[in-house]
């Protein structure tokens, strides 16, 4: 990979260089995009609540449950309650508030946020040490994969174990008929994809502050069981908690990370509903009602461990959630709690199909096919691919792990590892972008970055008991886009060591002009300055040269979009050549014939879609076991390449229009 921030994303299906996707620093100056103007913050906000917080919304369904039961192997004291409440409070305190919600959403890059967008933002101000925020960023987006294959399984399935709460319905809903419902729920869930859900999603935001109050009003009811359980918020418990359990205390504190999974999402989301919709949605609701729900937890868990000692049924750790609510509500809390664990699931599913987006935006894997399935809405998108992959994913975890318990020592690891890696952009960011003296910005990221290593050690003891799989699922996806930078890289290599200078041969051309043909060929390439291996070739093999010839690079900016009046940049070489220069957003798709102005009028307009042709280079890649990669690393590399969705449909060209030229490359 090149040290510098730019990266070539290739375009066609066999090559790693013939079109360019580069990002470019001399976008700096756009204007940045305004999510949702023209709404207002209390919609915004309805819709916010619906999307951003679905999976931290979810998380008093187990993560309570877990916590106190990493201590219940000897029986569970009182000062166990307090201690893991005290520690789920303040980390919903220190990680979310504070981390998130008051720090890291001001390190936006042109209003998006996120582990890319943040990488992004750093290698813009970083220049030609770029490759380091290039590697966090590839790396966060790797764990973020292994934790939206488990969102959903575990959320789902702890849901769905609610039933077994209903009095007397224990017998009938088994673990066999739980895992089988969830099996269902999940499966429907990946098949509406591809019709999309922007028909629905309007209904996410008052699903969502339903179920927020409602968790909220059922948290308040139980504190009256125990009033004393306020005493919590002193941080002290908390301390004297893991001071005195040890290796315990640590395999508590990973469980208790659970009540935090999801705060990722406040900044991923960012782009779509701006900072001060997500910050209303948190403080007026989604931290009251989490915080008045843990309690409410911790205070009948209470109620039950005095009962016990007071002669009645033996103390043990139940699923406080569900048992918190009457016998005669418990069913519409489950199916309630259904809806929005599908909701959780749903912003996860379209998080990994944005970020992936990003990441082929950014050259980090080949090009995927995408489909948009809202005219409305850009965001509303359908990557098959991912969609599938997810899909085996999250069955094979249920399948395997059976219960919410088992599946619980998982969910910790992947999270963690992405805020350890964006507390480190975010010093990047702090420390070259807004240009914080080094003291300044140590001072203020290492207690984030010290916060989230302990929380990343407690999860680490969690490897055996299934903490390996997110893991795995990083390591796979990173090899991947470790593999696809590399080979592009080497084919990029080669395309520069055969390129000559376009002016050069523009310059040849003139003084012996070959045969002319009618018609205006558009020639995509990586480098503009450089002569297309595409219109070599035709001139080698074809021997003639049309009336009008656009060399054209499409380029990547640091930033979620680009204004449209700022998309090309044209320059005229002679009558016979222009040069033009197409600049996308990492969160945009690109659209060469619309943007060239293919059948439209005007200066760069007025090409007749009839009398257009598009050349694409497309190279034959042959392994090679002395040069490159290992030839085992070759065969993944071409497996990628064949696999890459077309480049007619990724540029949005048409089929009919499009011609391939190329050669052999070693790689």
């Amino acid at each position: 990979m090149s040290s510098t921030s730019e990266t070539l994303i290739d375009l066609p299906a066999g090559t790693a260089g013939s079109a360019a996707h580069a990002t470019d620093r001399d976008a700096t100056d756009l204007p940045a995009t305004h999510p949702g103007k023209g709404h207002s913050v209390a919609w915004l906000t309805v819709g916010a609540i619906g999307v951003v917080f679905g999976d931290i919304g979810t998380s008093p369904l187990y993560a309570f449950r877990e916590a106190l039961g990493q201590t219940a192997a000897d029986g569970v004291v009182a000062s166990e309650i307090l201690g893991v409440l005290s520690l789920a409070l303040w980390a919903l305190i220190l990680v979310v508030t504070v981390k998130y919600v008051l720090f890291l959403m001001r390190a936006d890059n042109r209003g998006e946020g996120g582990v890319l967008a943040l990488a992004a933002l750093a290698r813009r101000s970083l220049g030609i040490r770029s490759r380091v925020a290039l590697v966090l960023g590839a790396t966060g987006a790797a764990l973020f994969y292994g934790d939206a294959i488990i969102t959903p399984s575990l959320s789902v399935l702890s849901a769905m174990e609610g039933l077994r709460t209903i009095p007397g319905a224990a017998a009938t809903f088994d673990e066999g008929t739980v895992r089988a419902l969830t099996i269902t729920i999940l499966i429907a869930l990946f098949l509406v994809q591809k019709r999309g859900t922007a028909h629905v999603a309007r209904l996410f935001g008052p699903i969502c502050i339903l179920w927020f109050v409602s968790i909220g009003a059922l948290g308040l009811w139980h504190i009256a069981d125990e009033i004393s359980i306020l005493r919590v918020f002193w941080p002290g418990y908390a301390v004297n908690f893991l001071a005195g359990h040890g290796t315990i205390g640590l395999f508590a504190l990973g469980a208790v990370f659970l009540t935090v999974t999801g705060a990722e999402a406040l900044t991923a989301d960012m782009g779509h509903f701006g900072v001060p919709p997500i910050r209303w949605g948190w403080f007026v609701l989604v931290f009251p009602a989490l915080a008045l729900n843990y309690l409410g937890q911790g205070a009948f868990a209470l109620a039950t461990l005095e009962a016990s000692q007071h002669g009645g049924p033996a103390f043990t750790n139940q699923d406080w959630f569900f048992l918190m609510a009457p016998a005669s509500l418990r069913a519409p809390l489950i199916v309630l709690a259904g809806a929005a664990t599908v909701i959780a699931s749903q912003a996860v599913i379209t998080g990994a199909f944005s970020l992936t987006q990003q990441a082929v935006q950014l050259g980090l894997l080949p090009r995927l096919r995408l489909r948009q399935t809202s005219a409305d809405f850009a965001g509303q998108i359908y990557l098959p691919a991912i969609n599938w992959m997810l899909l085996f994913g999250v069955l094979l975890l249920v399948s395997q792990f059976r219960t919410s318990s088992d599946m619980a020592a998982a969910y910790g690891i992947a999270v963690t590892g992405t805020m350890v890696i964006t507390t480190c952009l975010a010093y990047l960011v702090v420390r070259h972008s807004w240009h914080w003296s080094r003291p300044r910005a140590i001072a203020t990221i290492l207690p984030f970055l010290m916060l989230d290593l302990v929380f990343f050690g407690a999860n680490i003891l969690r490897v055996i008991e299934g903490g390996w799989v997110p893991l795995v699922v990083a390591g796979l996806i990173g090899f991947v886009i470790y593999t696809w930078v590399r080979g592009r890289g080497i084919v990029r290599a080669f395309e520069q060591r055969q390129s000559i200078p376009l002016a050069d041969l523009v310059s040849a051309l003139a003084k012996r002009p070959p045969e002319r043909v009618p018609g205006t060929a558009v020639f995509l390439t990586a480098n503009p300055d450089a002569a297309p291996g595409a219109l070599l070739h035709n001139l080698k093999h074809n021997k003639v040269l049309h009336e009008r010839n656009l060399i054209v690079s499409i380029r990547s900016a640091d930033r979620p979009f680009v204004p449209t009046a700022d998309r090309a940049k044209v320059s005229r070489l002679n009558d016979d050549f222009t040069t033009v220069v197409l600049r996308y957003g990492f969160m945009e798709s690109p659209d060469v014939p619309g943007d060239l102005g293919v059948g439209g009028k005007g200066d760069r307009k007025g090409l007749d879609p009839m009398r257009t042709s598009f050349f694409i280079g497309r190279n034959t890649l042959k392994p090679e076991a002395k040069e490159g990669m290992p030839p085992w690393q070759d065969r993944l590399f071409m497996f990628l390449q064949r696999n890459a969705s077309d480049p007619t449909d990724f540029l949005r060209i048409p089929p009919g229009k499009v011609l391939e030229l190329g050669e052999q490359v070693t790689v």
